[in-house]
């Protein structure tokens, strides 16, 4: 058999849970054809990574907040070089969308300075947003989640205060919206404003929207040290009253 790349005499850690293993590695355009023993002669390009130089699968960095960083630096070296192939954004509740006037500047600030390096978020859906990334080409794989802090700006600002009826239905057809584009789920951060002014309530229901389409429930808890039981309770019954995984 012909392969496309062979890497070769390399530590192969396979991910099956068992321990390093001499190896080799047969690649034939995107798709590795075979694990143990290939022979240099039947490759047209050939890696030595014999030594000290392990061969595994790409890293999934399941808690960053790249959602912005990545359209600035798309090559996204500073992870593929730390082995990491796929990243989850929108942790914390702080995805890049959805925006919504007359709030899109509030939440664009709240990014800080990487908001304005961007030049210009040309999206406001959730769905819009992944096309961007998507057209734009990166140098890894990106999940996301939704966040909730992004939700509640868009429908009501920074209000210290419950949603009204209808902005609650705002946010629950944004959180579809995202979960119908292709979100993995809904992240919350509660110690984090504008998340911290929302009642567990307003989170319950947001995430029966998420469990219609098997999506999970990430969160920055409420607190910690002397509040950490409570918190985690919170969130236990998030996932008990919406209906999805913690």
């Amino acid at each position: 058999m012909r392969f496309d790349i062979g890497i070769l005499d390399g530590r192969v850690v396979d991910g099956a849970g068992n321990p390093w293993y001499y190896g080799d590695i047969g690649i034939v355009g995107k798709k590795i054809v075979r694990v143990g023993k290939v022979d240099r002669k039947d490759c047209h390009r050939s890696i030595d990574a014999k030594g000290e130089l392990y061969v595994c699968p790409g890293f999934i960095d399941i808690h960053t907040h790249s959602d912005i960083s990545a359209i600035v630096f798309p090559g996204c070296d500073s992870t593929l070089r730390q082995g990491v192939t796929t990243h989850l954004v929108g942790n914390c509740g702080e995805s890049a969308a959805p925006l919504r006037e007359p709030y899109a500047d509030l939440w664009k600030n709240y990014w800080g300075d990487w908001a304005g390096t961007t030049k210009e978020w040309p999206w406001e859906t959730f769905s819009e947003y992944l096309d961007y990334l998507g057209k734009h080409g990166l140098g890894h794989n990106i999940a996301t989640l939704v966040g909730h802090s992004a939700v509640r700006t868009a429908a009501m600002g920074s209000a210290r205060r419950a949603p009204t009826k209808t902005e609650l239905e705002v946010m629950k057809d944004l959180v579809d919206e995202a979960m119908r584009s292709g979100a993995f789920g809904l992240s919350t951060g509660l110690v984090y404003p504008p998340g911290c002014f929302a009642k567990t309530d307003e989170i319950i229901e947001l995430a029966k929207v998420v469990s219609r389409y098997g999506g999970m429930y990430t969160s920055h808890i409420r607190g910690e040290r002397e509040t950490i039981a409570e918190a985690i309770k919170e969130a236990i019954l998030i996932g008990e009253k919406g209906g999805v995984r913690v």
